[in-house]
Order: structure tokens, then C-alpha cells, then sequence
């Protein structure tokens, strides 16, 4: 009951940043631009990061799976999360320079999917290891900053008011808890854990290099570009240490 008590909350936490819009409705479109590139180099890192030095070296080591097995189901995250970009209409909007009216919905139903399978992450992590889920949590969390404050400017640019976007948001955020109950509530399943630990650095590899990574592209001054570079490195550093202090 603890795990799940932890969850529940770790979830809720990450949902609530889809309200984050708000702190950002006063600032001047420039700043708000500059803020979220470093933010998006950030996160980032701290997806590749959890990836490839937490959830990775916990699925080779603590399970059985093997290998092969274990890269496999990294490869399978990542062909899920491009089938869901690509056929539900996720699309992170990192700017709020997306298509308009119908396309704030479809955004939505996306986003939702997402953040089901987020839960399902966060959940599967912590029941793996709370240090894990820990480390794992945090990386959701940094990702889904300046993805929430992307999806505000989609909804608003889509025609819905201030108000009725954060809403929306947030009630597309919490099927992250949706996702979580899931995942517990199947872990007695044989080994359903140790098969989703691999599948989840898939999709944070996936969006990190595919999503996350090309906006960073867009801007090519010397002096954004050395920025972003930092962002990233430091989002993969802070990971590192979760994974030797925490973790370790």
C-alpha cells in the first residue's frame, strides 16, 4: 500500500504541471521562446540520461531477460511511441506555432495517450525499485515542463480560452494516474514490470532524439547553440548523480 500511496503521488505531482501555463500567460513571447529551448535541451537530457544510465543498467542487471531481450524491447518503445506520434496526432508544439481550431483536440487525445503511458513509466519504475522510480519521476517531470507550456500555447492558438486550455490540460494530464493504477494493479502479472523498464527507455530515447532534439536545430546563433548544449549536458549530469547517489 506504501508503493502504491507513492505512486499515486508521484503521478499526481508530474499531472500537475500541465497547470504551469499560467506562470507563463504575462511573459512576452521572445522570453518565453528563450526559456523554453533551454528548458527542452534540458529535458532532454535528463531523458537520455535515465535511459541509458538508470533504466537500462537496473533492466540488464535486475532482470532476466536478457540482453538481447531487454534491447529489443527498446527498440520496441521506440517504434510505439513514433506509431503514436505519427497516428494519433502527438505532436509537442514547443512554441505554440502549431495548427489551429481541430488541432488543439486532437493534441489533447495525444497527449493523453502520453501521459497514460507515462504513468504506466512512473509506476513500473518505482515498483522495480524506489530509487528508480524516483529518478524516473523526475525525468517525466523535467520533460513535461516545457511540453505542458507547449500544449497551453497549442490550446489557446487553437481558439479555447485561457482557462478552458489549462482545464483541459490538466484532465488530459491525470490519465497519468489511469496509467499507474494499471501497471499496479497488473504487476502481479509475470515479469510485466521487468518487460515495461526497457519499453520506457525506448520512448525516452525516441523523444529525446525525434521530438525534443530537432526543435533544438531551429536555432543555429552561436551563442543559443553552446546554451542548449549545456542545457543538455547538465540535464544528463543530474541524471548521472541520481544514478550513483541514489540508485547506488
Amino acid at each position: 500500500m506504501d508503493t502504491l500511496i507513492t505512486i499515486l503521488a508521484s503521478v499526481t505531482a508530474v499531472s500537475l504541471i500541465s497547470l504551469i501555463g499560467v506562470i507563463f500567460v504575462g511573459l512576452k513571447e521572445a522570453i518565453l521562446k528563450r526559456i523554453l529551448m533551454i528548458l527542452v535541451g534540458f529535458s532532454s537530457g535528463t531523458l537520455l540520461g535515465s535511459a541509458f544510465l538508470d533504466l537500462l543498467p537496473e533492466a540488464l542487471n535486475e532482470s532476466e531477460l536478457g540482453m538481447v531481450s531487454t534491447f529489443s524491447l527498446v527498440i520496441l518503445g521506440i517504434v510505439v511511441f513514433f506509431a503514436l506520434e505519427k497516428f494519433l496526432y502527438w505532436r509537442h508544439c514547443h512554441e505554440g506555432e502549431c495548427e489551429a481550431h481541430m488541432f488543439a483536440y486532437l493534441n489533447l487525445v495525444g497527449d493523453g495517450t502520453h501521459n497514460l503511458i507515462d504513468g504506466m513509466i512512473i509506476a513500473a519504475a518505482f515498483l522495480f525499485s524506489p530509487s528508480l522510480g524516483l529518478s524516473t519521476t523526475l525525468a517525466v517531470a523535467f520533460h513535461e515542463i516545457p511540453q505542458e507550456i507547449g500544449d497551453f500555447g497549442v490550446q489557446v492558438y487553437g481558439g479555447l480560452g485561457k482557462k478552458k486550455a489549462l482545464a483541459f490540460n490538466f484532465i488530459s494530464a491525470l490519465t497519468a494516474v489511469l496509467g499507474a493504477l494499471i501497471v499496479y494493479f497488473l504487476s502481479h502479472v509475470k515479469d510485466v514490470v521487468a518487460y515495461l523498464v526497457p519499453f520506457a527507455a525506448g520512448g525516452f530515447i525516441y523523444i529525446a532524439a525525434t521530438d525534443l532534439m530537432p526543435e533544438l536545430h531551429k536555432k543555429t546563433r552561436l551563442t543559443e547553440s553552446v546554451v542548449q548544449l549545456l542545457s543538455i549536458l547538465l540535464g544528463i549530469g543530474l541524471m548521472a548523480y541520481l544514478a550513483t547517489t541514489i540508485g547506488g
